[in-house]
């Protein structure tokens, strides 16, 4: 063939293009496995984080997937819920018989791409136990602060109801108001991203409203219940030292 045709230089892209095509197709399905795995890893590390568990996977050089999936097993349970026909992800995490925290996956669009996160709620469904968050193309030293250490601490006691009103946290530009505990620093120079940041985290958890609210009225019925059962429980101590004192009485005149 003339390889100064115009049909050769067709034939050859073409048939360049589907080998590509074929070897690319083929990678992604043999790695297909290793690609998931590694998603569920950054998942559960991300999840660890929330609760200031699994930092330590940071420093590790040998098995640090293990390692992750380790303290992951040890203190998660994966669970969903159901919020207006939505099938919602949530995460419960227990350190002991008494800590528990619940943490909720935050999905949105930053100012060049996704943005993502986790944030852990105390057994309050109140307060903010830890949060976490990452992006994939936000800018350096500007949007993609929020993936640091640094800003992400800010989040740790703040409160998302006023009350009984979901507030959510803002991310307030020029600084939050000293002593606020529903609003964080915004980025300097990042503003977008971090407004971004708190639609997110304000329209995630408000999806968890009703769950949460049926969580908090179970607690307010269990401390009800007990406070019954104190009551009920002092009148029967004081029958009881009545009849002592009523016995010693009959003891003494015999």
């Amino acid at each position: 063939m003339d390889t100064n045709k115009n049909l050769y230089t067709i034939i050859y892209s073409t048939v360049l293009v589907v080998l590509v095509a074929v070897i690319l197709a083929m990678a992604a399905y043999l790695l297909k496995d290793a690609q998931q795995r590694n998603i569920s890893i950054e998942t559960k590390q991300l999840v660890l984080r929330a609760v200031h568990l699994g930092e330590d996977a940071t420093q590790l050089e040998a098995d640090k997937a293990g390692y992750i999936e380790g303290e992951y097993a040890k203190y998660i349970t994966d669970t969903t819920i159901s919020e207006g026909g939505e099938s919602l992800p949530l995460y419960i995490c227990r350190i002991d018989s008494v800590q528990k925290y619940y943490i909720v996956p935050l999905h949105g669009a930053g100012l060049w791409g996704p943005i993502w996160g986790y944030i852990a709620l105390k057994g309050d469904i109140n307060t903010v136990y830890g949060a976490v968050f990452d992006h994939k193309g936000e800018t350096p030293g500007l949007g993609a602060e929020i993936a640091t250490p640094q800003f992400q601490a800010q989040f740790a006691d703040k409160q998302i109801f006023d009350g009984d009103n979901f507030v959510s946290i803002g991310v307030i530009k020029g600084g939050a108001e000293k002593g606020n505990t529903h609003q964080v620093d915004a980025i300097s120079g990042g503003t977008i991203t971090s407004k971004a940041l708190e639609s997110m985290v304000k329209t995630c958890v408000g999806k968890y409203l009703e769950f949460f609210k049926s969580l908090k009225e179970d607690a307010s019925q269990k401390l009800l219940l007990q406070s019954d059962s104190s009551a009920i429980a002092s009148p029967i101590t004081d029958s009881t030292a009545v009849s002592a004192t009523a016995a010693e009485e009959v003891t003494s005149k015999k």
